[in-house]
């Protein structure tokens, strides 16, 4: 006789209760939200350097760009799995990535 799947197992690896996901949310609350916030003023420092760098030479900082979209997709990912819209964790939970690609 099969052996049934459990509803808790899937693939082989067994799921986050609903309330234990939602404890676990906290923790990416803290730590993501911490680094989140630390990266922000990064941004906002490095979007001013390249709003120069645009007025005086006409041109983007492809870089400095491409980090902001970075954190932009991160923040967004950040706030759709603490609102429970996605289970996709945030950086450091997950690799960074970036939603947008850039025009040459």
């Amino acid at each position: 006789m099969a052996k049934k799947k459990s509803k808790n197992m899937d693939m082989g690896k067994p799921k986050m209760s609903e309330r234990g996901e939602a404890w676990f949310r906290i923790l990416v609350l803290i730590i993501s939200g911490i680094i989140l916030g630390i990266w922000k003023a990064l941004i906002i420092i490095l979007s001013v350097i390249n709003w120069i760098i645009v007025v005086f030479s006409g041109k983007r900082n492809r870089g400095i760009a491409e980090l902001c979209e970075y954190w932009n997709t991160e923040t967004y990912k950040y706030i759709r799995y603490l609102t429970f819209v996605s289970n996709i964790r945030p950086f450091p939970f997950t690799s960074a990535e970036r939603m947008s690609q850039f025009e040459k």
